[in-house]
């Protein structure tokens, strides 16, 4: 079977995501080599490979990773970066906020369909875009519903407030507007013709 470009953008895709999933350093996060410690608990390691058991399962192209632990890592709750690609946008993979380290690969033929896809979710905490051209970048990530948007691989920023979109997050943090959580607000209501003194 001939490949078409598309084809060979999508292998090209896969082998950048797989090659920089297995530079990953896993390990103690206070050992300088380390560049990916362990999840927070059994449960969230538990829950993470039971995402990719469902990408397994719902048929996506396994890349790299799975759900065995990594070798010589008995201590710890880590899971293997995975890489998924063909995922399609009604996978379980595709439609839930994971917490984990797994990529999901979609493919898209137009900008707006990337745009439709980054906004079918009942989620919406952060989002990234990367683009060699950076106004369109900007323009994409204008469009993007999350309560970040990171534009080609921008620092996190802790003076701007953070906070997600849709079922992500409640309320902002950092900056002035996570200040603004920890103010009690009043509002006095006045009959038209009374006076504020």
């Amino acid at each position: 079977m001939a490949t078409t470009p598309l084809d060979e953008l999508r292998r090209r895709a896969e082998a950048i995501a797989a090659e920089t999933a297995e530079g990953y350093v896993l390990g103690d996060p206070l050992d300088p080599r380390t560049t990916m410690g362990p999840l927070v608990s059994s449960h969230q390691r538990d829950t993470v490979r039971g995402f990719i058991a469902s990408g397994i399962d719902e048929g996506a192209k396994l890349v790299t990773g799975n759900m065995e632990p990594p070798s010589g890592l008995d201590k710890g709750y880590f899971v293997k970066p995975t890489v998924f690609s063909n995922v399609g946008p009604d996978l379980v993979i595709a439609r839930s906020e994971i917490f984990g380290p797994v990529l999901a690969i979609q493919p898209y033929d137009t900008i707006d369909e990337a745009v439709r896809l980054a906004n079918d979710s009942i989620y919406g905490l952060s989002g990234a875009v990367w683009s060699a051209d950076p106004k369109r970048a900007l323009s994409i990530a204008r469009r993007i519903q999350t309560g970040q948007v990171f534009v080609n691989g921008a620092a996190f920023n802790y003076l701007a407030p953070f906070g997600g979109y849709k079922q992500s997050g409640i309320g902002r943090e950092f900056g002035e507007y996570g200040l603004e959580e920890f103010l009690e607000l009043k509002a006095i209501q006045l009959p038209a013709a009374a006076s504020a003194d």
